[in-house]
C-alpha cells in the first residue's frame, strides 16, 4: 500500500466540485453571496498576496503561461 504522504497534493481529492447557482435567489441573497466572495477575497489576498503574486508572475514567464510543478 502506498503511504498518503508519497501521494502527490491532490492525489485522492476531486480537481472540481460541481456547484449550480441557484436560479430563485432573491437580489438581496445575490448580493450576500457577492459580499461573502467579496470578504473572502479579501482575506485570502491578505494573508496570500505575496506568494499569489509570485505564482501569478511565475506562471506569466512560462511557456504556454500555465504553473507547472
Amino acid at each position: 500500500m502506498t503511504d498518503p504522504a508519497e501521494l502527490p497534493p491532490s492525489a485522492g481529492r476531486r480537481l472540481a466540485i460541481p456547484f449550480d447557482i441557484p436560479a430563485y435567489w432573491t437580489p438581496e441573497e445575490a448580493l450576500a453571496v457577492i459580499e461573502l466572495l467579496d470578504d473572502l477575497r479579501e482575506r485570502i489576498c491578505a494573508h496570500y498576496d505575496v506568494r499569489v503574486r509570485d505564482l501569478i508572475q511565475t506562471e506569466q514567464h512560462q511557456p504556454g503561461g500555465t504553473y507547472h510543478d
